[in-house]
């Protein structure tokens, strides 16, 4: 009997209607196999090599751009998935197929919740872009509920697994001794904000792309925060009465004793020569890490095309002998990794238990949302504060005893009220 994994994708905008729908598309064709080497796992790749792949269903907020997902696909695949669309499509896809596998989740960052506990309570595993959620109260009850049902939620944190980051975590960071300091940079381009995203007024730069950092330097050293401060400044985007932060900046303090920076914006220049911006170093006891992820020393330019550096580490397309391309990078391992998990526990004994160490988990999402979460009530705060002439002297506390926001400003209140608990549980 054939074993196949069904998959409905919710969302195909900037990053859902390109790169996983060209992984669906690869797996659609030519299955998991081919790209297990890149992520260690190729000892099972004769254990999954017969497991085929259907996306079922691709859904959208509107019927033009679903109908545009599942055309592309069938160009790709000659396999047409059925369209939805509407405020609520994954409640249709869910009616459709109540067998659904697998449920990839790649909808705005505030409507992550919705879908994914839908999925969990159908029992179907889930796939989500980054930040799972944005409440760390949100991220236990996606936690929880996945726990219960004994399903996979795992989060497409692509960056562990671009090539230079899998060596600086099992070769550099050691060599370089205890952490002191880091910094992170991811800066994105304006239109992302003006006109890619309509819902920038509902996050931030640091919500956004920040999660992929902060999962980053945790993965390195599985240390938890235990405090952090935040600041936002809004001042372009209001140009185009866009009420949302051009950039924030988010200091994180760890258990280990690193302290990180955070510094992301989505108000690049249209006419950048990369994609973002983007880098990061660590500073550790014994030595030091630079890894430049915009500028790798790939860059070219030509006649009305200006200056260009590409990353070609993320995804590119590799020729097949029949014209066709294949689609790889970090960008697809972090979704094969995740698919594979899904496929040994379906298919191969394995439990959810077992498989946990192989792709980034919903636990691990949650130490990031917490950080998320606490980060942006003190960026709003500091935010106010610097706008009265108050300074910005809010910071948070991570512990067992949940998440304490610190506002000095609030003193003429009594001392009781400049420790405002906003999370009661241990992080």
């Amino acid at each position: 009997m054939a074993r196949k994994v069904t998959v409905a994708l919710i969302g195909a905008g900037m990053f859902g209607g390109d790169v996983h729908a060209r992984a669906y598309a690869d797996l659609q064709k030519c299955g998991l196999s081919a790209n297990l080497g890149r992520v260690g796992l190729d000892a099972w790749a004769r254990d999954v090599a017969d497991i085929e792949f259907d996306l079922v269903a691709v859904a959208t907020r509107s019927e033009a751009s679903a109908k545009k997902a599942q055309a592309n696909f069938e160009a790709w695949t000659g396999h047409a998935p059925k369209p939805y669309w509407g405020d609520t499509p994954w409640e249709d896809v869910l009616k459709d197929f109540p067998d659904l596998d697998v449920m990839a989740v790649a909808t705005p960052d505030n409507l992550h919740t919705p879908v994914v506990l839908a999925a969990l309570n159908n029992g179907t595993h889930v796939l989500t872009e980054k930040p799972m959620c944005l409440s760390v109260q949100e991220a236990d009850e996606i936690v929880q509920l996945a726990k219960e049902k004994d399903l996979i939620c795992a989060v497409d944190m692509h960056k562990r697994y671009d090539p230079d980051h899998l060596r600086i975590q099992h070769e550099i960071a050691e060599r370089i001794g205890e952490p002191l300091y880091g910094l992170a940079m991811l800066e994105e381009p304006l239109e992302v904000s003006t006109s890619t995203f309509k819902w920038a007024e509902e996050s931030d730069p640091f919500s956004y792309v920040g999660p992929h950092w902060v999962d980053l330097f945790y993965n390195y050293y599985r240390a938890k925060p235990v405090s952090l401060t935040a600041v936002g400044q809004k001042k372009r985007l209001i140009r185009d009465n866009i009420d949302a932060y051009d950039a924030v900046q988010v200091r994180v303090d760890f258990e280990n004793g690193m302290s990180i920076y955070f510094h992301n914006n989505w108000v690049n220049p249209d006419d950048f020569e990369g994609n973002v911006n983007q880098e990061h170093e660590i500073v550790g006891a014994d030595g030091k890490v630079e890894s430049d992820q915009q500028y790798r020393g790939f860059r070219y330019w030509y006649n009305g095309g200006g200056s260009n550096t590409a990353n070609n580490h993320f995804t590119r397309d590799v020729e097949r002998p029949d014209g066709t391309h294949s689609y790889i990078g970090y960008g697809v391992d972090s979704i094969t990794v995740s698919l594979v998990a899904i496929c040994r526990v379906k298919y191969l004994g394995d439990s959810v238990e077992d498989v946990k160490s192989i792709y980034p988990t919903a636990e691990d999402g949650r130490i990031t949302s917490a950080i998320v979460d606490a980060a942006r009530v003190v960026r709003d705060l500091n935010f106010k504060y610097l706008n009265e002439g108050k300074g910005a002297p809010v910071t948070a506390r991570f512990g067992e005893d949940g998440i304490t926001i610190i506002d000095p400003n609030r003193l003429d209140d009594g001392p009781d009220a400049v420790f405002h608990k906003i999370y009661d549980k241990p992080i």
